[in-house]
């Protein structure tokens, strides 16, 4: 069975260190924000220029000046600042972002990113700072779901769409699997309850390699 998305943003954010710096991308990564405890300190960055997001606001308590890159209303915690976005893209590309949650398209067996234009004339291309983050964060995550809508892997051998970046992407959280980009491809951490290691490498087109101490996805802590 696949876990809930909201599960797999809880797995990510168990991943978070405590204290980290931290840029969600547009889409599905914006859902770890909701999700990591009271116990971890997290400073959410956002390229439109904000430092110090916290969590989606209650509805009927957003406020339409306070929105994050992906024009979705968010909260301020206490000592949140706002600045120019040229700042906020100065912070990602100095090196200053510890983790950035991206979302994608495809990702390659070695770490090469696209998520910014497909072959889909209705969605035209729109990089944002997604460029910057994958070359400026120190650690790169990938959010998406194992499949395309009809079926089409977008773990691959080697990337079709335009690249964002290369050989960039360190792990990959799917509603199928967690995985680790190795020199030798893509590394099964967990994978979801009652899937077979056959089921996985079926809807996969990169080839697949399983730690000895596979976990299950979406197993609360």
């Amino acid at each position: 069975m696949r876990p809930d998305l909201r599960d797999v943003a809880r797995r990510i954010a168990r991943d978070i260190p405590d204290g980290a710096y931290v840029n969600l991308g547009i889409g599905l990564p914006t859902l770890v924000a909701d999700c990591v405890g009271d116990g971890k300190e997290v400073v959410y960055h956002s390229e439109n220029g904000i430092l110090g997001m916290g969590p989606t606001p209650a509805p009927g308590e957003e406020d339409p000046e306070l929105i994050n890159a992906g024009k979705q209303p968010v909260t301020l915690l206490p000592g949140g600042a706002f600045f120019h976005h040229t700042d906020a893209f100065l912070m990602m590309r100095g090196g200053h972002v510890d983790v950035t949650v991206l979302g994608a398209f495809q990702v390659s067996e070695t770490g090469d990113l696209a998520n910014w234009a497909t072959d889909d004339v209705t969605h035209p291309p729109a990089v944002g700072g997604a460029m910057d983050l994958a070359v400026g964060a120190k650690r790169v995550l990938v959010m998406t779901t194992h499949t395309t809508r009809d079926g089409s892997p977008k773990l691959l051998p080697r990337c079709t769409y335009p690249l964002t970046a290369a050989g960039v992407v360190d792990r990959v959280y799917t509603d199928l699997a967690v995985l680790d980009v190795t020199a030798e491809g893509f590394l099964v951490r967990e994978m979801a309850a009652g899937l077979t290691r056959d089921d996985l490498q079926g809807a996969t087109a990169a080839r697949l390699s399983f730690a000895e101490d596979v976990g299950v996805l979406g197993q609360r802590e």
